[in-house]
């Protein structure tokens, strides 16, 4: 009988930290931009952290937001300006720098920390509000003109601060120069023209590509794999 006791205590005990694990697991992770938003609103005052670059805050970023990452110099005092016993949100461009920092608060006694899935891409471009210090040089009305006026249109939208982003750049100059006058290439950067990825409301990550024909969608790819091979098998099917 005792014996019979000592082990359903145990059990007890294995299942108790077995759900204690998990329910710590559940107080971090990454979200995606409904569920960000929708916490986020329901705080008084949320603590939204931007943890890229002052030069990428300064451009644009989500109201409210103070802006540091792991790599700050004055982190630490950034950091114990926060409550521990509230949420934190975090983003950055993409979710390496808002991950990073959202383990390091959870690790440092923080009791929920949240990164962004697709980071201030995602917030922009799902149109959700933002502060930005310049005026978009492409509005949508212009971006619209643009796709009704050329037959073929690829559009590359990103942001100068985006790895991947830099990488899509060869393969446009290499479809450009194949194509030539038959295909228009649009590229449309977040320092520049904020605004119009706002407004197309289907962003999600950098870098996105879609391409247009007749003014409709082709095509809409996140990332630059297979890139040229999607161009060139959906013209030479027209």
């Amino acid at each position: 009988m005792k014996n019979q006791i000592l082990k359903t205590s145990i059990t007890a005990i294995a299942f108790f930290w077995a759900v204690a694990a998990f329910s710590q697991n559940e107080n971090h992770s990454s979200l995606s931009l409904d569920s960000f938003y929708s916490k986020i609103k329901s705080q008084q005052n949320p603590q939204i952290v931007d943890a890229r670059t002052p030069d990428e805050f300064a451009l644009n970023h989500i109201e409210g937001a103070v802006n540091f990452n792991l790599q700050s110099e004055n982190y630490e005092q950034y950091a114990s300006k926060l409550d521990k016993s509230k949420p934190v949100f975090i983003y950055s461009i993409g979710a390496g720098r808002s991950v990073a920092l959202e383990k390091e608060l959870l690790k440092n006694g923080f009791k929920e920390a949240y990164s962004l899935e697709g980071g201030i891409a995602n917030w922009i471009g799902g149109g959700k509000p933002f502060y930005s210090n310049l005026k978009s040089k492409l509005s949508l009305k212009e971006f619209n003109k643009i796709i009704a006026d050329n037959k073929t249109v690829l559009v590359d939208i990103g942001s100068k601060y985006c790895g991947p982003c830099k990488k899509v750049k060869p393969v446009l100059e290499t479809i450009r120069t194949e194509y030539g006058a038959a295909l228009k290439v649009v590229e449309i950067e977040l320092e520049d023209s904020p605004q119009v990825i706002a407004d197309l409301k289907t962003i999600k990550v950098f870098p996105t590509l879609i391409l247009y024909q007749d003014g409709k969608i082709v095509f809409k790819k996140q990332g630059i794999n297979d890139l040229k091979n999607e161009v060139d098998v959906a013209l030479a099917s027209k």
